[in-house]
């Protein structure tokens, strides 16, 4: 039988919340999403994390943000978001498509929401880059979605640290001209990045702001 302190129960149980004063209540969001959309997909993202580090912190193993290599964090807040932004929209499905764009398209528009290059839907991204710069394997005409996170890998003990928090959410209508190419070696996937004033259109549609 476990005989885990109050205190400990108390850790364990710590779980990052999403806070509703940061939404911006201004912002015109396209194909019928609302505030409330993001609002219960980014706390679907807080809670799994916390039923998974809980359980890992039970049998004193390290927390599952700390395993995650930086790609595969943003990969898997990227499909996570996806899935739960199609499960709380009443518009937007996920693309069935392996790899296919937009992430979420509109439901619907195209045979078994599976498109291998559409572009009817959102695409999402997530990144540690403050500002929404994030990396695409191509430019395009598209409505593109950034999720910024903030992970905490400084604090020690490593037991102490604080959940991955979503600090800025930008969601925008960007083109191929809002683009920079980045050129990479032989070996190298070739990608693109928002220039400047890509960013700054970007930006200009800010969902949720969090940076305390």
């Amino acid at each position: 039988m476990s005989c885990e302190s109050e205190d400990n129960k108390i850790k364990l149980g710590k779980r990052q919340t999403v806070d509703s004063d940061k939404f911006n209540p201004d912002i015109e969001l396209p194909y019928g999403l609302r505030i409330a959309d993001f609002d219960m997909a980014m706390q679907d993202v807080y809670d799994f994390f916390n039923d998974i580090n809980s359980n890992l912190k039970s049998k004193s193993m390290p927390r599952f943000d700390d395993m995650l290599r930086p790609a595969m964090m943003s990969g898997l807040l990227s499909d996570l978001l996806t899935a739960s932004l199609a499960n709380h929209s009443r518009t937007l499905s996920e693309n069935t498509y392996f790899n296919g764009h937009p992430d979420l398209v509109v439901t619907g528009v195209y045979e078994s929401n599976s498109v291998k290059s559409g572009e009817e839907g959102v695409e999402i991204k997530a990144t540690k880059k403050a500002g929404g710069a994030v990396d695409t394997h191509g430019a395009r005409n598209q409505w593109m979605c950034v999720f910024v996170y903030r992970t905490d890998s400084q604090t020690e003990p490593a037991n102490e640290r604080h959940p991955t928090k979503f600090v800025e959410v930008y969601l925008g209508p960007v083109t191929v001209n809002d683009f920079r190419k980045n050129d990479r070696g032989e070996l190298g996937t070739r990608t693109a990045t928002l220039h400047a004033d890509g960013i700054k259109k970007l930006r200009e549609g800010w969902v949720y702001l969090d940076k305390e």
